[in-house]
């Protein structure tokens, strides 16, 4: 059996037994290999651990019963969970939320958007109290509010500027502005924020490719789940998504039109000339 194949049938065993939970030795003794060597084996494959490949598919099985309206008791129960509070763990690691929180879909969450013009063209920008939860290059303002809507379906909206997203957009004016000043106020999974958190260590003027940030994160197999994360990027411009290129040098696709990518990367290099 060839490692491909090892990690295949690993795969379809945690995802036919997850409501089991099975441990590591369990997986690893159902392809005839050592728990240290499947351990690394299957992270070198899978980009990820088999007891977080485990977690990953143990939450998205628990967010489709929630959207049932399950109780949070009979969620854990159902996904083999030793109770609730496992549950709320396991959101709190992967969600960035509480599983109340996930099934009530921001219902009690306050945000505040508001439409603005940009040298690359308009945005759609939106904040909670917390800070930005939204930044989107817009063809359509309609189309952008229903976009960001989606996103947060159950929230209570307000179109309203506020300090928060006046400092955000600062950033557009020469790029002078203070990033560790701006607060942001983001929903992702652990792997996600792990990417967004390299990208804001890109300085401006400069790039990287989808495999450093891959290493940075610390799993160098992972590009194709880091090119996942970035195009899943909430905040356009503030998290510099635009900043990450083909390992070939060609500057590739951007969830906002490549060609805005283009003339971004050509500002944020002539501002940099022009400090120095």
């Amino acid at each position: 059996m060839t490692d491909f194949e090892r990690i295949t049938s690993a795969i379809h065993f945690i995802k036919d037994n997850f409501k089991q939970q099975p441990e590591l030795d369990e997986v690893a003794a159902h392809i005839h290999l050592s728990p240290f060597h499947f351990q690394r084996l299957f992270k070198e494959w899978a980009g990820v651990s088999p007891k977080k490949f485990l977690q990953y598919i143990s939450i998205e099985y628990s967010k489709q019963l929630l959207d049932k309206k399950l109780s949070l008791s009979d969620v854990s129960f159902e996904t083999g969970l030793s109770g609730t509070g496992r549950l709320h763990d396991l959101f709190i690691n992967i969600e960035g939320m509480t599983p109340g929180e996930y099934k009530n879909e921001g219902e009690k969450l306050a945000i505040n958007y508001s439409h603005a013009e940009t040298a690359f063209g308009d945005v759609l920008i939106a904040s909670t109290p917390k800070g930005i939860c939204h930044l989107s290059f817009i063809d359509n303002t309609a189309e952008g509010i229903k976009e960001l809507k989606r996103s947060f379906q159950h929230a209570h909206f307000a179109q309203k500027t506020d300090m928060l997203q006046q400092d955000a957009l600062k950033i557009f004016n020469h790029g002078r502005s203070d990033l560790s000043k701006i607060k942001l106020h983001l929903k992702g999974t652990e792997f996600q924020l792990k990417v967004w958190q390299a990208l804001l260590q890109i300085p401006s003027g400069s790039a990287d490719t989808y495999s450093g940030i891959a290493g940075k994160i610390h799993l160098p197999k992972a590009s194709r789940a880091v090119g996942t994360a970035i195009s899943n990027n909430p905040v356009a411009f503030l998290i510099p998504c635009h900043r990450v290129i083909r390992s070939t040098g060609v500057i590739g696709e951007y969830r906002w039109h490549s060609d805005r990518k283009t003339a971004i990367l050509g500002w944020e290099a002539a501002q940099k000339r022009t400090i120095v």
